[in-house]
């Protein structure tokens, strides 16, 4: 069990070290780390997850419709309720509700999944890295990068209409030019790569369409590396502020470790369902969080120190965290 969980995660961990120490001898810089997250976020993950999503049967997602709702509910159910207490009670802006929400509801199973849950599983382990992979970029990342988007603009054209006369502010906040804004931000998110490359791969699935094994082993090189380069410029934006060991930090890992998985746990178990779904669920949500965290804290210039202390904690965490949840579904 420690083998397995070490395997998985500590490459994870490594890699983000990397990062730090190519920083802190100065092989490697901030402008460095923006250029390895446009890659990854424009060409390596949308190869990975549309070559991971077209390999799962469409007969297979009819068999688990269970597991499907469970780990829906558990994602954006999560998601949601962070997000309103962020941006509500705590009264954050709402990119940094989006990203702390993301932070902890969205386990980084396209990235260490099938070396977690494929040693854990074998080949059973495609279905619930398949629908985890699904829900989370079908749903919690469009909106994250929505709200990103909109709260960008929004905070230009704040800057803007600061300056502008009496009337052009009026103009400015009118219902139709929100829709408009909304509208066009809409269509921004539904291009970028990451959120239209798994609905084209879930299509396919439902269509039960063939794509040659040849096509997909061809995206696996660029694939597979997206992991790797996210957590490395991970460790570069951490070396270019400081770990930020706070409140926020620490209820958002607590969250992804731990009451995540322990409301799946619990929730299943109540309803009276046993293994292979129970484990399934609970250890997929158990994963950690995203690198994609930061490379949207990066894109977006929102709390990038805080959301590399996030990830990096929420990974050396999880492997004591991840030790506790294979125990209790055994």
């Amino acid at each position: 069990m420690v083998s397995t969980i070490l395997g998985a995660l500590l490459p994870m961990l490594v890699t983000f070290l990397l990062g730090f120490f190519a920083a802190w001898r100065r092989d490697f810089g901030p402008n460095d780390a923006s250029t390895l997250n446009r890659m990854v976020l424009v060409y390596a993950v949308p190869l990975a997850l549309f070559a991971g999503t077209v390999t799962t049967s469409r007969a297979a997602l009819v068999q688990d419709v269970a597991l499907v709702i469970a780990l829906c509910a558990a994602i954006i159910s999560l998601y949601g309720a962070v997000f309103l207490l962020c941006r509500f009670v705590f009264h954050f802006q709402p990119g940094r509700s989006a990203l702390a929400a993301l932070t902890a509801s969205a386990p980084a199973v396209p990235f260490v999944g099938p070396a977690v849950l494929g040693d854990l599983f074998g080949r059973s382990s495609a279905i619930p890295i398949a629908i985890s992979s699904l829900v989370i970029n079908l749903t919690v990342v469009p909106v994250t990068l929505l709200i990103l988007a909109l709260g960008a603009t929004v905070k230009n054209n704040t800057a803007e209409t600061a300056s502008a006369a009496p009337g052009e502010k009026q103009s400015a906040s009118s219902a139709a030019s929100q829709l408009s804004l909304l509208a066009s931000k809409f269509e921004d998110t539904v291009k970028e790569p990451i959120v239209w490359a798994p609905v084209l791969a879930f299509v396919v699935v439902l269509c039960g369409l063939h794509i040659p094994k040849l096509l997909i082993h061809s995206m696996a090189m660029l694939g597979s590396a997206s992991g790797g380069v996210a957590m490395f410029a991970c460790g570069i934006v951490l070396a270019a502020g400081k770990i930020e060991i706070n409140k926020t930090v620490l209820w958002l890992v607590l969250l992804k470790n731990i009451v995540q998985p322990a409301l799946v746990l619990i929730g299943l178990r109540w309803i009276g369902y046993g293994n292979p779904i129970v484990s399934e669920a609970v250890l997929t949500t158990a994963i950690p969080t995203m690198p994609l965290v930061i490379m949207f804290a990066m894109q977006y210039h929102i709390e990038e120190g805080e959301a590399a202390s996030a990830v990096f904690l929420s990974v050396v965490g999880s492997v004591v965290s991840m030790g506790i949840f294979i125990a209790l579904t055994k």
